[in-house]
Parts: C-alpha cells; sequence; structure tokens
C-alpha cells in the first residue's frame, strides 16, 4: 500500500505553488458570455447571498463556470451547526444567509455573469427538534406541527423498531417512511405534501433559479419526486441525492427518470485509487466501475457530507492529491462534475464563519472560507472542460502504475504522474494540431498569452516535457497561443 500524501514539506517544496495558488479576482466582462455549454458546477456551500453574488460576477463568470450551486435558502431552526439549515420550518426564503430580496439579487447578478443556479432543497422533511420553537424568521413550530404549512395529519410515524428511526437500510419501507436523525419526515404520497412542496420549488423558479439539488431524495420514493416535477411551472435542471450502499434495495439507478442522481461511489474509488493503488485503473472510469451511466452522473471529488466523514474521500485538507484529483474529474470524461468549495472546519458540526447572532459572514476567501474553486488547478481545469465538452476519450496512456495520459478528441491533452519520482525525456501523443499551448496546470491563459510554461505540440501531434512527482500537465485548444 502506498503511503497517504498530505501536502509534505518535501512536496510543498517543488509543486505547492502551482497545484494550490489560488487565483485573483477578475474584473467582470462587459457582457455575459452564454452559459448554456458551460457545465461545471461549483458548490459554494453555506455561503451568504451577497458573497455568491459577487463571486458570481467577479470569478465565476469570468472562469467560465457554468453553474453555482447554493445552500438551502428557507427558513431553519436556530444556531451555528451546518445542519441546521436542513431543518427547515417554513418556507419563506429568509435564513441565516441572508433574505428574499439579497436572494433575488444574488440570482439576478448570476445570471447577468452568466451562471445559472441551482438550490439545494429539503423537501423530505421538516426539523428534528422534539420541543420545537422560533425559527430564524420568527415562525414558531413544533417537531410535528408548522402552521399554516403542515400539521400531525402530514408526517409519517413509522412505530418500527419502538419508535420513527430509520435503523434498517435494507428495509425499503422502512428508509422511506422512518425517520432519518430524527427529522419529521414528510408525507409525499400525499397530494397535499406535494402541491406544498411544489409550491416553494414553484416560488424559487419565480425568482429564477434554474435547477435544484433534492436532499434526501433516498428517503422518497421515486415516484413522489416524479408527481412533485409533475407540480413544476416550468422546465428546471434536477439532480437528486441517494446515496449507494451495496446490498440496499434502494439504488440510484431507480432515479434516473427524473434527472442526474449524485454518484457518491465515485469520489470514494477515485480516493482509494490516488491514495494506495494505480491510476491506471482509471482508463474505464465510471461506467465500467459499475457507475451510474455517464448522462445522468453528477460527480464531485468530495461535497459537503462526504467531506466530513474522515477518510472516505480527498478533501482540502489532502492539498496538492486533491487539486491532481480535482484535475482529473474535469479532464476525464463522465458525468457532470461539481466542484466543492467550502469553510475550513475543526469538527463535523462546526457551521460557517458567523457572527454572534449566527447571521453567515460575508465570504473571505482563504482567511476561514477555503475557496478550493479557486485553486489555480481546479480554476483552470474548468477552461479545459468547457474547451473539450462533447469530444471523446482517445489516446491512453498508462505506465502500469501511477503515470497516465489521455486526449479529449481534437480538443485537449492532459498527463498526471503521481509516481513519487520525475518522468523524463518522454513524448506525449495529443492528436491537437500543431501549435504553441499555454500548460493550465501552472499557467494563466488570457488575452493570447500565458503566465506559465508553454508546450509546443509539432506538426505530427507530438510534444517533449518532464513531469515532476505528483505533478500534471494540461492544454486544450482553448488556451492555445496567437
Amino acid at each position: 500500500m502506498r503511503r497517504r500524501r498530505l501536502l509534505s514539506s518535501a512536496f510543498a517544496a517543488g509543486m505547492a505553488a502551482a497545484l494550490l495558488t489560488p487565483l485573483a479576482v477578475a474584473t467582470p466582462p462587459a457582457t455575459a458570455a452564454p452559459s448554456g455549454s458551460k457545465k461545471v458546477i461549483a458548490n459554494l456551500f453555506e455561503w451568504n447571498w451577497p458573497s455568491v453574488a459577487n463571486e458570481c460576477k467577479n470569478f465565476l463568470g469570468p472562469r467560465g463556470y457554468g453553474y453555482v450551486q447554493v445552500s438551502p435558502p428557507q427558513e431553519h431552526v436556530r444556531g451555528n451547526q451546518w445542519w441546521l439549515a436542513y431543518q427547515p420550518v417554513s418556507y419563506r426564503i429568509e435564513s441565516r444567509k441572508g433574505t428574499r430580496a439579497q436572494f433575488q439579487t444574488m440570482v439576478n447578478d448570476c445570471h447577468a455573469a452568466g451562471v445559472k443556479v441551482i438550490v439545494d432543497t429539503v423537501i423530505n422533511h421538516m426539523s428534528g427538534q422534539d420541543n420545537g420553537g422560533t425559527g430564524w424568521a420568527g415562525s414558531t413550530y413544533g417537531h410535528y406541527d408548522y402552521p399554516g404549512i403542515y400539521g400531525p395529519q402530514d408526517f409519517h410515524y413509522c412505530g418500527r423498531n419502538a419508535g420513527n428511526e430509520i435503523t434498517n437500510y435494507n428495509d425499503r419501507w422502512e428508509v422511506q417512511n422512518c425517520e432519518l436523525v430524527n427529522l419529521s419526515d414528510l408525507k409525499t404520497e400525499s397530494d397535499y405534501v406535494r402541491t406544498r412542496i411544489a409550491g416553494y420549488m414553484n416560488d424559487l423558479l419565480s425568482l429564477g433559479v434554474d435547477g435544484f439539488r433534492l436532499d434526501a431524495s433516498k428517503h422518497m420514493p421515486a415516484a413522489d419526486i416524479a408527481a412533485i416535477k409533475g407540480k413544476l411551472s416550468r422546465s428546471a435542471y434536477i439532480v437528486q441525492e441517494v446515496i449507494y450502499g451495496a446490498g440496499e434495495p434502494i439504488g440510484p439507478g431507480e432515479y434516473t427518470g427524473n434527472g442526474d442522481v449524485h454518484e457518491f461511489r465515485y469520489g470514494k474509488d477515485l480516493a482509494r485509487v490516488f491514495r494506495s493503488e494505480r491510476l491506471a485503473y482509471l482508463k474505464n472510469f465510471g461506467e465500467g466501475w459499475g457507475h451510474l451511466p455517464s448522462s445522468v452522473a453528477a460527480t464531485f471529488v468530495d461535497n459537503h457530507d462526504t467531506q466530513r466523514d474522515v477518510g472516505g474521500v480527498l478533501t482540502y485538507r489532502d492539498g496538492g492529491i486533491y487539486a491532481l484529483a480535482n484535475a482529473f474529474m474535469l479532464a476525464y470524461p463522465y458525468g457532470s462534475p461539481t466542484v466543492m468549495s467550502s469553510y475550513t472546519f475543526a469538527n463535523r458540526d462546526q457551521g460557517p464563519p458567523s457572527d454572534g447572532a449566527n447571521k453567515t459572514l460575508n465570504t473571505t476567501c482563504f482567511s476561514g472560507w477555503e475557496c478550493e474553486h479557486r485553486w489555480q488547478v481546479i480554476a483552470n481545469m474548468v477552461g479545459f472542460r468547457n474547451a473539450t465538452e462533447g469530444a471523446g476519450l482517445s489516446n491512453w496512456y498508462d505506465n502500469g502504475y501511477q503515470h497516465i495520459a489521455f486526449s479529449r478528441t481534437g480538443k485537449g491533452f492532459i498527463t498526471i504522474n503521481d509516481e513519487d519520482f520525475a518522468v523524463t525525456g518522454r513524448s506525449y501523443y495529443t492528436g491537437l494540431p500543431a501549435g504553441r499551448y499555454c500548460d493550465v496546470i501552472h499557467g494563466n491563459f488570457g488575452a493570447g498569452t500565458c503566465s506559465g510554461p508553454v508546450i509546443t505540440v509539432d506538426s505530427g501531434g507530438w510534444f517533449r516535457a518532464d513531469i515532476p512527482a505528483h505533478d500534471a500537465v494540461a492544454i486544450h485548444v482553448g488556451a492555445r497561443l496567437s
């Protein structure tokens, strides 16, 4: 087993500057570029609405991100822990992240920057507070009583295992009719409940949102989600959270009729390969590994849940290896990728940087907020993904171990060397047109110039380069020097 590589001093001396360098905020363009062909999602986890708006204008739009995913916007229980945002008490658009007016401004500003907005949407349940209380915006509530919205008749009481809690994930009925960690479970088979949920989602659509991430989808039958979707006022992008469990009766594949589904195996398998196996195994990554079909798979190296499961996935704490894993995800033609952007946390429950009243503070990148989406490698590989969208995989190379390379046919090329030693004096066949290309792993391309190394592809489609240990080179037609 290979050692787990964090950002060691030896590595830091070599590649930290290139792989972990944050990119500065760019000046927004005078006119917004259309985002229809730009599919990479930035998950700005727990950012407040003014900060999301600014990031859309000043970074996400100019850097080519097509979507921003924002955290749940509805009124929730009071407190600081991150998971309190997943305990709704009403469907009012007012939370510790901002007001309805600020949310509307954020959507408008993101659209003006060419960035579409996906909302993390909590519709499986309401709060998990036994004693009830007063929500963020002043609404009173009880565990099974939400005045003007839901009463006790609108919830499941499964009565198994001497209570309402899910204990057996091999029991389909229990998983979809009992409570997830005491969260009051809505009767999504009820037309009244479906209409209420659709009303909330239609309210968000009226504010201009473009899609929904449906939290805890596994705990609702796919048919219930389809019925709710049928009540929406217009079409919207749908991605569903369905965590794969080996041998469980409920699988992610049964939800693909409603839209995309998060492929949780992706990040875990990728972490295992980068930490202890061989990159050569990634040649048929995705469907070849039993993952969902590429056309419906939503991929990520980590998300807000998995980054808190110690050892399960790569996270910002893994430094350069995390940057390389994201580079692979953005280069390899499988699924629709989401880039995580998180805050620093010392314990699993810790909420976002907040004031004394638990109102989320404005984001200041690299000061409490990790902003992984700005890391040079990750941000520049978004441009690689955009330039190679729709191109196939070709010219795969591996040395049987930790050195791989492949083309996105006619559009881009990447080589990753995760060996503990440099690979020197090797030529790579790219299949790209002859010319000079910016290596976007180490340099920024703009206005026809490159701030880093330039790779020259000859008339036969080849280039020669030395690749240091735990490093990469990536080129694409969108970063070709004039």
